[in-house]
């Protein structure tokens, strides 16, 4: 939260110098920030009864190269100050419903652009090399996150040879299935807005024991970084009630494709025993109708009295 809370800290700090169309576009966002999210420069300075150019002065006067770093600072706050109803009632209030389908796909689209345009490369390649070199990698994810983790850890079960999810029922049974951790292992942190406690706790345990750490989150100021060297960072902002997942679901299908490519021979082979095994027990079926003739046949009258 320390960009949300710096936010704040700089309007009272510039307070004295602003001008007067600044003192209300101030006075603004620190009543409604909540709003003030979902305008750009020019319907906020309508909003507050200002000019864009004064809109995007105040940005600047804040210490912000322009307003687009002023707005992700707002949405840091937002973020991390609304919760789960008032997300609800901030959207719905902006957004028309017959225009939420579209809304958030576009929404969605923004997310993965900003993800790609930002994400550190070094840090990718980085969480590719530990995941091949680790004993056991665990993988965390909690609440909204739990399909996150359940995904990587279904894949890459696929490709390396001890992948653990971490259940996550109790505080206490995630440390005992941590308790053999250690620096020759790795862990998967996956944790968004509203950052889950039991998720730092875990990764904080992991890197105690020495084990790498590689985080999967929104900002390089969420609190699971302060225990990796390795942070993916992909975008989650508001779209309804819930964050967008989007983003951090390429990156982690970015990361299978990634171990499958430096893995190729093992993961041919892998899929092959599998495809043997899903036949043997009928695990998948190309059309039902077809299975349901191959393996069901009806009897005639003629068998009936041979079978009896």
């Amino acid at each position: 939260m320390e960009q949300a809370d710096n936010l704040l800290l700089r309007i009272q700090k510039y307070d004295k110098t602003f001008s007067k169309g600044q003192k209300r576009l101030a006075a603004y966002v620190l009543k409604n920030y909540d709003k003030a999210v979902f305008l750009t420069a020019s319907k906020l300075g309508k909003e507050v009864g200002v000019s864009e150019s004064t809109t995007v002065r105040f940005a600047t006067q804040l210490g912000y190269k322009g307003f687009p770093e002023f707005h992700r600072a707002l949405e840091e706050l937002v973020r991390n100050k609304l919760n789960s109803i008032q997300r609800m009632k901030v959207t719905y209030g902006h957004v028309p419903e017959a225009e939420i389908l579209d809304t958030v796909f576009q929404s969605d689209i923004e997310i993965i652009k900003l993800t790609m345009e930002h994400i550190d490369h070094a840090a990718f390649e980085m969480a590719v090399e530990t995941l091949l070199s680790a004993r056991t990698i665990y993988i965390i994810g909690i609440r909204s996150c739990a399909p996150l983790a359940s995904f990587l850890s279904f894949y890459l079960n696929m490709i390396l040879d001890d992948v653990r999810l971490i259940q996550t029922s109790s505080a206490s049974e995630i440390f005992e299935q941590m308790i053999r951790i250690g620096d020759q292992d790795a862990i998967i942190g996956i944790s968004f807005p509203r950052y889950s406690m039991r998720t730092l706790k875990a990764i904080e345990f992991a890197n105690n024991r020495n084990a790498k750490v590689i985080t999967l989150t929104d900002s390089v100021h969420s609190p699971i970084n302060l225990y990796s060297s390795c942070n993916l960072i992909a975008r989650s902002d508001m779209a309804s009630i819930v964050d967008s997942l989007v983003a951090p679901l390429s990156v982690v299908n970015a990361l299978v494709v990634a171990l499958c490519m430096k893995r190729q021979k093992e993961v041919v082979h892998t899929l092959e025993t599998m495809e043997k095994i899903w036949d043997e027990y009928q695990v998948y079926s190309n059309d039902e109708m077809e299975h349901a003739d191959d393996t069901i046949k009806m009897l005639n009258p003629e068998q009936e009295d041979q079978k009896t």
